[in-house]
């Protein structure tokens, strides 16, 4: 075991040793396990964690607030219109008084080159652990759910497992870079070889993705950049396709969503899906766009563990809370 957790921010995962998150996992695997049989587990009796978001969550709030309450404690909500944020109060400010308030302060601020800003803002004034519910940049919380997920379908020796990491078209929203961000400098570290797939011109942040082939050369695995769905699909072990914002490819909302709609052909579908190994697995950190995205055929599919993938965002989320909010 490397530095204690206790007290640390969470931010990205690149900020923590292989064997702290192993600890992580290690954790969240133990309180899977208790949820299940029904075993009280009150890691953080009477803990506050403060939850402010800038953008809209299902998994994410839920996955906090319920398994704060698991462990004792317990979550408030909150927006910045309801607090002074609204009228300008500072970073500063909010982290010291909510500092003294509680335990904990977890934020989701996705607005591109705007939310990682603020959410280290925070933490450089806090004195309680910050948790990164996403921001434009990273999404660890996701990641550590995602890796969870594979280990539990292939084992946790992932090493040689291909992961696909591809871009896919969608018309909701424009969808932050933060989680294939964080998934392609996450599992290199786990020995997984990495095919970063999209449309030319959807670049993920250059200094990203210099650093996950810096982490893919460390550890003796493949990153690859691919513009070709199908290509990339050969022989995968886990899919991973999901749409991002093109914010590389044009300067409004118009612009990107107009070359988005270039590139409606790059869908999750069955006969990509059996491009893959027999035993690939399809994974989305959803909200999925239905039929846009992936069809229905995929995401209701032998293939998908989706569902899996998003319950284990509880499991994960509880691990950390209980490791940097608790422990010793």
């Amino acid at each position: 075991m490397g530095a204690r957790l206790k007290g640390r921010h969470f931010i990205t995962t690149a900020e923590f040793e292989r064997d702290e998150l192993e600890m992580m996992l290690e954790v969240s695997y133990e309180l899977k396990r208790k949820f299940a049989l029904g075993e009280p587990h009150r890691l953080l009796p009477d803990k506050t964690i403060f939850m402010l978001f800038f953008d809209e969550s299902t998994r994410t709030r839920n996955s906090i607030e319920a398994g704060i309450t698991q462990l004792g404690g317990h979550a408030h909500f909150l927006t910045p219109d309801k607090m002074q944020i609204a009228h300008g109060e500072s970073p500063k400010d909010t982290a010291i008084i909510l500092s003294r308030f509680g335990h904990g302060i977890a934020i989701r601020h996705c607005q591109f080159g705007v939310g990682n800003k603020y959410i280290r803002s925070i933490a450089e004034h806090a004195t309680v652990p910050v948790i990164n519910m996403q921001d434009d940049v990273y999404h660890p919380l996701q990641v550590m759910a995602d890796m969870m997920t594979i280990q539990e379908k292939f084992g946790k020796d992932t090493r040689g497992l291909k992961v696909v990491v591809s871009w896919a078209y969608a018309e909701s929203h424009l969808k932050p870079l933060s989680v294939p961000q964080s998934q392609i400098l996450l599992f290199p570290r786990f020995g997984m070889d990495v095919t970063l797939a999209y449309p030319e011109g959807f670049d993920l942040m250059p200094e990203i993705v210099e650093q996950a082939k810096k982490y893919a050369e460390h550890h003796n695995v493949k990153f690859e950049i691919v513009h070709d769905m199908d290509e990339a699909f050969k022989d995968a072990d886990v899919i991973i396709a999901k749409n991002w914002g093109g914010f590389y490819v044009g300067e409004t909302e118009e612009e990107i969503r107009a070359k988005q709609a270039q590139h409606k052909d790059w869908i999750c579908n069955r006969k990509r899906m059996e491009l893959a190994k027999k035993h690939a697995i399809y994974m989305h950190a959803l909200p999925a766009d239905r039929n846009k995205e992936v069809t229905d055929e995929v995401i209701d599919g032998p293939w998908s563990v989706v569902y899996d993938e998003a319950e284990n965002r509880l499991h994960t989320a509880k691990a950390i809370m209980a490791l940097l909010m608790g422990g010793i």
